[in-house]
């Protein structure tokens, strides 16, 4: 699969870079997709909840009124969770929700998040820039250039780019991330992918195998 490289300006350059048929090309696999957002999303729950239950809540354990002869049902202490104030019955308590897959599962998942958007002609490739300061209008500009400011984009750098970075921060519409740490949900969660020139080879050489 053949990809015209695009310049800042939005205009061909003339170059084209050819896509692994191994890694954009497959037939995508939905139910690793799943497994590998479910992990994601798992992991970044803190699992820091947390409800006072009957034994932890502040209160007398005095029997409040007899046990017969009141003609209502029995209690025990105030801190019967039936009555306001009293403690939660079952509450939350802290868990850890972190999931672990395995690492060729993982890999499929991103060749299949990238399929997809092979297929649905949502890549973008642009040839390696920087910007001499942080600034946002001047990323965004770039996005417009390109046709994809008013899209969810993923920008794909091949290092870290500090000015890009911080170009791109305050603005909701993108995100910058490296090759190296491209996930699936990331993918996914994007409507245009736009890759370094460079960073297609990162790609190439991390999932194929």
């Amino acid at each position: 699969m053949e990809l015209a490289v695009y310049n800042i300006k939005g205009e061909e350059t003339g170059k084209s870079v050819s896509l692994n048929e191994g890694i954009f090309g497959i037939d995508p696999n939905d139910h690793a997709i799943y497994l590998d957002v479910k992990q994601y999303l798992a992991n970044l729950r803190q699992g820091t909840h947390k409800t006072k239950e009957r034994s932890e809540v502040a209160g007398s354990t005095r029997k409040i009124k007899r046990q017969k002869g009141t003609g209502t049902a029995r209690a025990g202490d105030i801190k019967n969770p039936i009555f306001r104030g009293g403690g939660r019955i079952f509450g939350p308590r802290p868990r850890d929700y972190s999931l672990k897959l395995n690492k060729k599962l993982k890999k499929l998942a991103r060749k299949s998040a990238l399929a997809y958007k092979a297929k649905n002609d949502g890549i973008r490739v642009i040839e390696d820039f920087d910007l001499a300061l942080p600034r946002t209008g001047e990323f965004i500009a770039i996005l417009n250039n390109l046709k994809i400011g008013e899209k969810k984009s993923l920008v794909v750098l091949t290092e870290q780019n500090k000015n890009i970075y911080l170009s791109s921060r305050n603005f909701q519409g993108a995100k910058v991330v490296t090759a190296s740490e491209i996930t699936t949900y990331d993918i996914m969660n994007a409507s245009v992918l736009l890759l370094f020139e460079s960073s297609v080879d990162v790609l190439d050489s991390m999932l194929s195998n």
